[in-house]
């Protein structure tokens, strides 16, 4: 009989969009996004992509040194596949977004394909609220907000990065970005296989629709054909059909707090591993099975755990 196809999980555990008057379960402290990755690698997830934040407020911080805390209990208490974001924030440059990556070296970094509108705001229809000074700015400022990625910063954090042995997580909110990956794929800055992180439900990419989830892979297939491994996330109330969509035509699924914070309608998920196993369940309910990390790290082309900086 052939091998049952493996399907990658990867959990975003607290991101930069969601802010801590959202939800009590967001991770903040160093010790809670420790927890909350460990949680998740138990719970199934073969990668975790982390940020980090200020403890105290809970606002994005990419200094290298916010990561280092859990980055050295993370890898001490598990095998898991460690991704650290160069995305950050939207409003953080390409020099501070990629720090982490190049001073940590993991083994995949996140990397935006190209720069696009980033509205937060419609949250505000639903949070009034605010513990914190900077989390009602944060969505009203994005009614002005590009978040850059131009091919100059695309390459800067690829040449960041190139001695590292990192591999990319290429995250394209649409399609235009996939035909920037081919860009910098056909200069023979990346290099097969590219693991591509097709995002839907961000305001200013592209939407939700299950066709707007064929058209990307239509087009992914066509640009990379075997050379790609391929990926959904969906934001908010759509994280989960969405993950469905990708098992079910051969990809792999992201899941965690930072794309929803949300387990049902009106029902907050209480931890990151509660998401990754109702992810489980999906592959499971396909007749799949989830990657364990070395089985990601092998269908990834990926360096191994012993070759990172922490």
């Amino acid at each position: 009989m052939a091998a049952t196809r493996k399907v990658i999980i990867t959990c975003a555990v607290t991101g930069a969009i969601h802010t801590p008057s959202m939800s009590p379960y967001l991770p903040v402290t160093a010790d809670q996004i420790a927890e909350a990755a460990i949680g998740a690698a138990e719970a199934g997830a073969a990668i975790v992509h982390l940020h980090a934040r200020d403890p105290e407020t809970g606002r994005p911080d990419q200094s290298p040194a916010a990561f280092l805390p859990f980055l050295k209990r993370i890898q001490a208490a598990s095998d898991v596949v460690i991704n650290l974001t160069s995305g950050g924030a939207p409003y953080m440059k390409i020099d501070e977004r990629i720090g982490p990556a190049m001073t940590h070296k993991p083994e995949v970094a996140s990397l935006n394909m190209g720069s696009f509108n980033f509205g937060l705001f419609p949250m505000l229809k639903r949070y009034k609220e605010f513990k914190h000074e900077w989390e009602r700015a944060h969505l009203e400022n994005s009614v002005d907000l590009i978040f850059r990625n131009t091919f100059k910063d695309i390459e800067y954090a690829l040449e960041s990065c190139a001695g590292n042995g990192t591999r990319f997580e290429f995250e394209c909110y649409d399609i235009g970005h996939l035909y920037n990956l081919a860009h910098f794929a056909e200069r023979g800055l990346v290099k097969p296989p590219f693991f591509v992180q097709t995002v839907f439900g961000i305001l200013g990419g592209i939407g939700t629709h299950p066709e707007d989830v064929a058209h990307m892979k239509r087009t992914a297939d066509r640009l990379f054909g075997a050379d790609y491994r391929w990926s959904v996330l969906g934001s908010g109330r759509m994280q989960m059909p969405i993950a469905a969509m990708s098992a079910a035509q051969g990809g792999h699924i992201r899941v965690g707090l930072e794309d929803s914070v949300w387990i049902g309608p009106g029902v907050l998920a209480k931890s990151n591993a509660e998401q990754v196993g109702r992810a489980a369940e999906i592959v499971h309910g396909l007749g799949l099975e989830v990657a364990t990390p070395d089985e990601a790290r092998e269908i990834l082309a990926l360096k191994g755990r012993d070759k990172v900086g922490f």
